[in-house]
């Protein structure tokens, strides 16, 4: 079985890339350097919030409902029309209210507004949602089964890019003062030192 990792990054080629570079403005190389922060962001996140037995159940039952991996046949053209897949709805359940501070640090870093990199997420998080239903109903995972599978994709994130990728927990807050804003900022700047 495929990691989501590999499936998302796959379907998110370089056609999605360009897409998403000319639907906001930006070039594809930060286009592309805001997804390689922003798919492991998500997917960590929501191992985060399937850690508990509510969350994972939660989150099986909004995958059952709204995300049967379809959205993976067509990429180029959900990201025409973004607005169908309800990228905001998603990241308020998925980041919470980090939300605004993630996407202000994420522009911040990258050199774009953060209203884009905002944008960039919500158009990711309905692709990361579809890649993570596809493979639920793939294996028939319970919920048991998909925090596993969640706390897999997150560890082997950590195990590809230890320095990088690594601290995308950490920048749920780190040091548990409730202010991601270091976290996030330092971990980009890494990122971007480095590509």
């Amino acid at each position: 079985m495929s990691s989501i990792l590999d499936i998302l990054m796959s379907s998110l080629g370089g056609g999605a890339v360009d897409q998403i570079s000319k639907k906001l403005g930006l070039n594809s190389a930060t286009t592309s350097k805001i997804i390689q922060v922003a798919i492991p962001l998500l997917i960590s996140a929501l191992a985060k919030n399937s850690s508990t037995t509510s969350g994972a159940t939660s989150l099986q039952n909004a995958l059952a409902k709204d995300h049967d991996g379809s959205i993976l046949d067509d990429v180029l053209g959900f990201l025409g029309q973004p607005e169908q897949g309800d990228g905001a709805g998603i990241l308020r359940h998925v980041l919470g209210n980090k939300q605004g501070s993630i996407q202000q640090t994420l522009g911040q870093t990258t050199g774009v507004d953060p209203n884009q990199a905002g944008q960039i997420l919500e158009m990711l998080a309905p692709v990361v949602m579809g890649a993570l239903g596809k493979q639920t109903s793939t294996a028939g995972l319970d919920a048991g089964g998909l925090a596993d599978l969640l706390k897999g994709e997150a560890k082997q994130v950590r195990k590809n890019e230890p320095d990088l990728m690594g601290s995308v927990l950490g920048m749920l807050d780190q040091d548990k003062d409730g202010n991601i804003m270091n976290e996030v900022g330092g971990f980009l700047g890494k990122l971007f030192k480095s590509r």
